[in-house]
């Protein structure tokens, strides 16, 4: 009978954080292996010394490289996926020959080890079994003391090897991170924790549980003394101290998108999460997570100068504000209204920043397929800030234009008429069978998107939460075989 195997983790470094079971499978195995660089020494097999019989097998496996630089016709990803296949092969004729084989690995055998390599290979056609151990991440926040996440905090876990963009945009986005494989990474892995305004709460932890163990802040690290074998742990924010009152905070306008947190980009995701306080209208300030020690200011929608000098009135005294928007800020949104007000003498000392978010036209349109794929126009149909003379006379040009119309704020329970009107004005330039985007509620539980006639839209179908792409002279609509219904206005247009 073929022997079985077993993935073994180790814990981080200490020999004391084995777990009974680790101690059990070496004490039993035939075989026991381990990963090493090319000098020979292990840190596994260090860790599991005491545990070792004189008469175990032992299987050295030794990486043929350790960094990217090789020779190998493959290259390093060539070099490293021939290493796996011959050591799996070795241990494989262990097995076969019945013999019981420990793979020892540090931290968790899955999580970022190497005997996750084997088990691949292997565990199709051996009995196995993965022990698993204490990791890095675990043994590094109790050393810091500190809850690594609490409550409804979301942990991100990156490797530094991640190109510097990506550090920067998960860390802006996440509540607590642990960033690992340090070492040679540490300088990009810095510059992304400034990037993304995260530096100054990062703990820096290094050799966790082993000899030479350092605990420090991380932006006291000299990056010429970073191993391998350290991790940057950004804790938990529940309960944490805020920063000191600041002589003067800043108001960043956030756009989050048509609908709930699948529409956020990161930066606005970390704006949102680094903000001591969120000043928006209610409906959109409901779709940001509750965060321990935000203060939320709530207000009507028709109160957007006087959200705005609030705003700018907490950042004068030393607040770090995020005015929530829905959609993108600066379309028919609140970040005109922080402008204007910001251009005031009394807060023109204020640091105002806007981050865009995805518009209602241009989701309504990926739901739709490409219908904004050519020039078009965006035009509010609300005359409460402007007179409808105006908007009849912009609905005019635009379609003498042959543009495509993206129509914003078509309708609401005390203007009824507008969608009506508007249709009458476009029919004067538009063919009847002009395909028209009818979209409600992108994104949210109650979305619906059609497409239908401009001579056939229904102003009764029509609300404040829809919005109504209409198509040029170009835009083509088709029902695919699956039955969807699909718009496109193509990019070309035909030469007059």
């Amino acid at each position: 009978m073929s022997g079985k195997l077993y993935g073994v983790g180790l814990g981080p470094g200490d020999p004391s954080l084995m777990t009974v079971r680790a101690v059990e499978v070496i004490g039993e195995a035939d075989v026991i292996a381990y990963h090493s660089a090319r000098h020979g020494r292990s840190i596994a097999r260090s860790i599991a010394a005491r545990h070792l019989r004189d008469d175990h097998i032992e299987e050295r496996l030794v990486y043929p490289v350790t960094t990217e630089t090789t020779d190998h016709p493959g290259g390093y990803q060539g070099a490293m996926e021939e290493f796996y296949a011959e050591s799996a092969a070795r241990l494989a004729a262990h097995l076969d020959a019945g013999r019981t084989v420990a793979v020892l690995a540090e931290g968790d055998p899955l999580f970022y080890g190497s005997y996750m390599h084997m088990h691949k290979r292997l565990a199709d056609r051996y009995d196995t079994e993965v022990v698993p151990g204490v990791t890095s991440v675990s043994a590094a926040a109790a050393r810091l003391g500190a809850p690594l996440a609490e409550g409804e905090e979301v942990l991100t876990i990156l490797p530094g090897t991640l190109p510097e963009e990506e550090l920067t945009a998960r860390l802006a986005a996440t509540d607590v991170a642990v960033v690992m494989k340090l070492g040679r990474t540490f300088p990009k892995v810095r510059r992304a924790l400034e990037r993304s305004g995260r530096l100054a709460e990062t703990r820096y932890v290094e050799r966790a549980t082993m000899d030479g163990e350092r605990v420090a802040e991380l932006a006291d690290v000299d990056a010429e003394s970073v191993p391998y074998f350290a991790v940057a742990v950004l804790p938990s924010q529940v309960d944490a101290e805020r920063p000191a009152a600041r002589e003067r905070g800043e108001v960043v306008v956030v756009g989050t998108g048509p609908a709930g947190p699948l529409w956020l980009t990161p930066e606005s995701r970390g704006a949102l999460a680094a903000a001591d306080d969120l000043v928006g209208y209610t409906t959109y300030l409901d779709r940001v997570p509750s965060r321990a020690g935000q203060a939320r200011h709530g207000s009507d929608n028709r109160v957007e100068s006087e959200r705005a000098e609030f705003a700018l009135d907490l950042a004068r005294r030393g607040r770090r504000v995020a005015v929530v928007s829905g959609g993108d800020p600066g379309v028919f949104a609140m970040a005109t209204a922080v402008l204007e007000a910001a251009a005031q003498k009394e807060y023109a000392d204020i640091p105002v920043r806007v981050l865009p978010g995805v518009t209602a036209a241009n989701a309504a349109a990926a739901r739709a397929g490409a219908p904004l794929g050519h020039d078009y126009a965006t035009i509010s149909l609300s005359d409460r800030l402007k007179p409808w003379e105006v908007i009849a006379e912009r609905l005019r040009a635009a379609a003498a234009a042959d543009l495509v119309l993206a129509l914003y704020n078509p309708g609401s329970r005390s203007r009824t008429w507008q969608v009506g009107k508007a249709r009458e004005l476009l029919l004067e330039h538009r063919a009847p069978d002009t395909p028209v985007v009818v979209a409600r509620d992108v994104g949210g539980s109650e979305e619906r998107v059609r497409i239908v006639r401009l001579a056939d839209l229904d102003p009764a179908e029509v609300d404040m939460r829809t919005i109504l792409l209409v198509g040029s002279s170009q835009t083509q609509a088709v029902r695919r075989d699956d039955g969807r219904d699909i718009v496109w206005t193509p990019r070309r247009y035909p030469e007059v």
